[in-house]
């Protein structure tokens, strides 16, 4: 083994030295390429006769960063990072953008409904609770939600509960009745409660403590809503597509919409817990949740209109989504 490691160093060495140089010209790629099936045999030379020693452990590794070299390697963690926040992620808000103004629409309709019956109907308001509970509801209950736990506590667990709602909306989407449901019953809360401050005469109490946080909020769950209905139109209609491709191109498209909103629910959760029970005026409270709505549309529509004109979907590349079709 001594012997045969001095003849063969040098060709060690010079794969090495290739394997690490930053530039090839032709005949050093032919070169690395020669070197490399050599040295590929004389590891399976040393391997059958001592597969545990020193020699064998650094040929491999040699032999890896060869690897490596003639056959691509990787881009590192942080230009994927990049390119998910610039390409990826905007991408997919930006192909969602019609049927996420589609689901607000549905959702502003289903609770400004129950918000006028509840508000112009005595019978219906007497039918949520005596006008005690309905009175210390509107005083006390509707407003201390939001100051009645510290901010940093608060604003996390509004976050965690937010994202949930968000994951299972593009998760359970391909289910068809999961986000009809979930919008309907969400905006029927919403509705029940404006119509109750409606008929009390304390609805400018209610948006001012709705609209800063739930501008961007509420939007967030038409993004997931509208991501989940695409997911179930996929298996509905493939197109040209096989309907199990289909359903794979949609889904892996817009989990990304799903990672994505963790990190707008995120400043959602801060406004919501800093903000809106903050004793800044009413209207600089709106404000700034209007600031991170404009954010947010101008990121999808500018970044995102760019990045999907380009050909981006949201989609992983064709190395980390697998074949499409089995090929020999």
């Amino acid at each position: 083994m001594d012997a045969f490691t001095v003849v063969n160093s040098p060709k060690w060495a010079r794969l090495h030295d290739l394997a690490h140089k930053r530039r090839l010209d032709g005949g050093e790629a032919d070169e690395l390429l020669r070197l490399y099936q050599t040295a590929s045999s004389h590891l399976s030379l040393i391997r059958s006769v001592d597969p545990e020693s020193a020699l064998s452990s650094s040929l491999s590794a040699a032999l890896a960063q060869a690897r490596t070299r003639f056959t691509g390697a990787r881009s590192n963690f942080m230009e994927d990072l990049a390119r998910f926040f610039v390409v990826s992620l905007p991408a997919a808000f930006y192909r969602l953008r019609w049927l996420t103004v589609c689901c607000g629409v549905f959702f502003l309709l289903v609770a400004t409904a129950y918000a006028l019956w509840i508000g112009t109907s005595p019978d219906a308001l007497r039918a949520l609770g005596s006008s005690s509970a309905v009175k210390r509801y509107v005083d006390s209950e509707f407003v201390d939600y939001y100051s009645e736990n510290p901010a940093a506590s608060f604003a996390g667990a509004v976050w965690t509960n937010n994202a949930w709602i968000g994951a299972q909306s593009v998760a359970l989407g391909i289910t068809g009745f999961w986000v009809p449901y979930m919008l309907f019953s969400n905006a029927q809360g919403v509705g029940i409660a404006a119509g109750v401050f409606a008929a009390s005469g304390k609805a400018d109490v209610f948006f001012s403590y709705i609209l800063p946080h739930g501008l961007m909020e509420l939007t967030a769950v038409f993004i997931a809503s509208a991501a989940g209905l695409r997911i179930f139109w996929a298996w509905v209609s493939p197109g040209p597509r096989r309907r199990t491709q289909a359903v794979a191109d949609e889904g892996r498209s817009l989990i990304t919409v799903a990672l994505g909103l963790v990190l707008v629910l995120f400043v959602s959760g801060l406004v919501e817990a800093f903000i809106t029970p903050s004793p800044l005026p009413v209207w600089a409270k709106i404000l700034i949740g209007s600031i991170v709505l404009a954010a947010y549309w101008t990121y999808a529509l500018v970044l995102g209109g760019r990045a999907y004109r380009a050909g981006a979907t949201g989609d992983l590349d064709s190395n980390d989504a697998g074949y499409r079709e089995i090929a020999a």
